[in-house]
């Protein structure tokens, strides 16, 4: 038996006046979707424990069987993994985002508004030569930065201290005041890299582009060395993971799983989802492993733009480029699999941000016809009375053995 997860990372939503009362899950074209869920398990699953801050972090750990209050040490070592970077026991690793905030003239940097937590999804190289203007400036014998993909990248800071903050995309359009460090050096660091960033060439050229320009830093997730179970170890299944997310990147390197590059993954709506697809089908069919992830990052960052069209557009993607084609080919294999389609959280149109509510998933068997419902929803999978407190044990129903 195979297993596969394919995760539409923020899918979930709340019904959308703008989509005739329908989530965008409901409203998005998945004929793939639609074909699956009547014969597929559908329920609920809490991939956010109680108390705990609703990210891709957690609930990605909670997907793959990990219980977050045990494994979770923060979000920024989980990306120090998969960019490389070997933390002592006495450093903190800090997400480094670099943002677009409002340049209004006679109001001090505390009094600007967060406009924009990926700087008009700036590229990798665009950053890097931001971020190497920061670190002249900036880095010093315990600060150090890294390079990571697109606007997310990273500082490490040798016997520092975990500070907690909110996340950008937690704060789109309100003023950054009340949400800066409390620690006075990431404070002064990030007011430094506005005034480094503000007036640098490569800015005003992305303006003049029409691009938003990515004028400050932004420290958030902060935490320690990350200490996974090897996931072989806790389930016997050789895994693989496929993104292009730092975040989901580090967690494969922390699990001891296989993170397989494809070729033009982003992390933006318009990524090689075709790619993901045909690596995940190569990995479980020709290279020998038991389960495969394949995480899509796109339907979180539209949510987080707050983009019905855009986010809609995702899901189509998802079922059409990704699970199709996944479905098609191993069921021309003859290979017996299951297959898991879910978000980790929702990321509503309306708030823009992740949110803890439980999430629908699909779990389909090529062996086991189970009766489902007519399609796959939120509300769909609300009625099937399957609810799920303990998220990280939804990976135990994949494994489990047909009754």
């Amino acid at each position: 038996m195979k297993y596969v997860v394919i995760l539409g990372d923020g899918m979930a939503d709340e019904p959308l006046l703008e989509l005739g009362g329908k989530t965008p899950l409901e409203y998005a074209a998945t004929p793939t979707l639609d074909e699956l869920a009547p014969v597929s398990e559908l329920g609920m699953a809490h991939t956010i424990p109680q108390g705990m801050a609703p990210g891709s972090d957690t609930a990605n750990l909670a997907v793959l069987g990990y219980n977050p209050r045990e494994y979770y040490t923060g979000r920024s070592p989980l990306e120090a993994l998969s960019i490389g970077v070997d933390m002592g026991t006495e450093d903190v690793a800090l997400r480094t985002n670099l943002v677009t905030l409002t340049e209004e003239e006679g109001k001090t940097y505390r009094e600007q508004r967060m406009v924009d937590h990926s700087s008009s999804e700036i590229s990798t190289e665009d950053a890097a030569i931001l971020l190497e203007a920061v670190k002249k400036e900036l880095e010093t014998d315990t600060l150090h930065f890294y390079v990571g993909t697109s606007y997310r990248h990273l500082l490490i800071w040798n016997q520092g201290k975990v500070v907690p903050a909110r996340g950008p995309h937690d704060i789109l359009e309100q003023e950054i005041g009340a949400y800066l460090p409390e620690e006075e050096l990431l404070l002064r660091m990030q007011e430094k890299s506005y005034e480094i960033l503000r007036n640098h060439p490569f800015n005003l050229e992305r303006k003049r582009q029409g691009l938003n320009p990515a004028n400050s830093l932004w420290f958030w997730g902060a935490g320690t060395r990350p200490a996974l179970t090897l996931f072989l170890e806790k389930t016997g299944k050789r895994g693989a993971m496929i993104s292009a997310v730092d975040l989901l990147k580090g967690i494969a390197v922390g699990a001891g799983m296989e993170s397989i590059p494809v070729e033009g993954a982003n992390g933006q709506l318009h990524t090689n989802y075709e790619g993901k697809a045909d690596a995940a089908c190569e990995a479980l069919l020709k290279k020998g492993y038991d389960f495969v992830y394949v995480h899509v990052e796109a339907p979180d960052e539209m949510g987080h733009q707050g983009s019905v069209e855009r986010k809609v557009q995702a899901i189509t993607y998802l079922d059409q480029r990704v699970i199709r084609r996944v479905k098609e080919a191993m069921d021309a294999s003859g290979e017996p699999y299951r297959m898991l389609v879910l978000p980790d959280h929702p990321t509503p149109i309306r708030v823009r941000t992740h949110t803890a509510d439980p999430i629908p998933y699909l779990l389909y068997d090529s062996t086991v016809s189970r009766e489902g419902r007519p399609f796959y929803s939120e509300a769909e999978a609300g009625k099937t009375g399957l609810d799920l407190p303990e998220g990280y044990r939804l990976i135990e129903r994949l494994f489990a053995e047909p009754a």
